[in-house]
């Protein structure tokens, strides 16, 4: 279920607003949820992220999908059998998420504020997925806010996925969030199918776990 009627509702109202709420114009939530549709349609392959999060996790796993959007990967990871929740800060992609992908439970939050025991999910999770550029457009400055969160609500041997363009987030600053949040990397590909990391990749892949002691 989706959670109140506007973008953070399990967070503060006077949350900084996101680099997606702010950085993109009017109707694109519409267009973007229509851009998945038609993709689906056409029978692209929209899941490659999620086949990953599977092969590393045990079956029946409890799975957050962290800034789900309309709720891709959170659909097809519940239909593997997984207990997955979706989280994304528009109430937009939310609702497409519900009818497009039901089945997982999906609430409307901002991950820099994110507490799902609110909402009766205070069981931690075995794995949290954040693709698509997620970490990207955050509110600026929140990048170790959300890490934090995302960091608060895994299990103790769990692991954090992530996945973006670096031009839109430089890897050293989202490396200095990373050690911030508690965190440490556990690897980094090139791509979800795992190629190898190299200095000239345009996209970063990085599993975190939570930071030895």
């Amino acid at each position: 279920m989706a959670v109140g009627g506007a973008p953070g509702a399990l967070g503060p109202t006077d949350r900084k607003p996101t680099r997606w709420e702010t950085d993109t114009s009017e109707g694109h939530s519409e267009w973007y949820i229509e851009r998945w549709r038609t993709m689906a349609a056409e029978g692209a392959d929209l899941v490659g992220e999620a086949r990953l999060i599977d092969a590393m996790v045990g079956r029946g796993s409890r799975i957050l999908d962290a800034g789900c959007g309309p709720g891709r990967l959170a659909g097809w990871l519940h239909q593997q059998g997984h207990d997955v929740v979706g989280v994304d800060v528009d109430p937009k992609l939310i609702a497409a998420a519900e009818v497009d992908h039901p089945g997982p439970r999906y609430f409307a939050a901002d991950l820099a504020h994110l507490d799902l025991s609110s909402v009766g999910e205070a069981r931690p999770f075995d794995a949290i997925v954040s693709a698509g550029n997620v970490l990207a457009f955050v509110a600026p400055e929140t990048e170790t806010d959300v890490l934090r969160r995302l960091a608060a609500h895994l299990a103790p041997e769990g692991f954090i996925a992530t996945g973006f363009h670096v031009e839109r987030l430089p890897l050293v600053d989202f490396d200095r969030s990373v050690a911030s949040a508690g965190l440490e990397v556990d690897h980094r590909f090139a791509t979800w199918d795992l190629e190898r990391w190299h200095d000239q990749a345009d996209f970063a892949v990085t599993i975190l776990r939570h930071r030895s002691s």
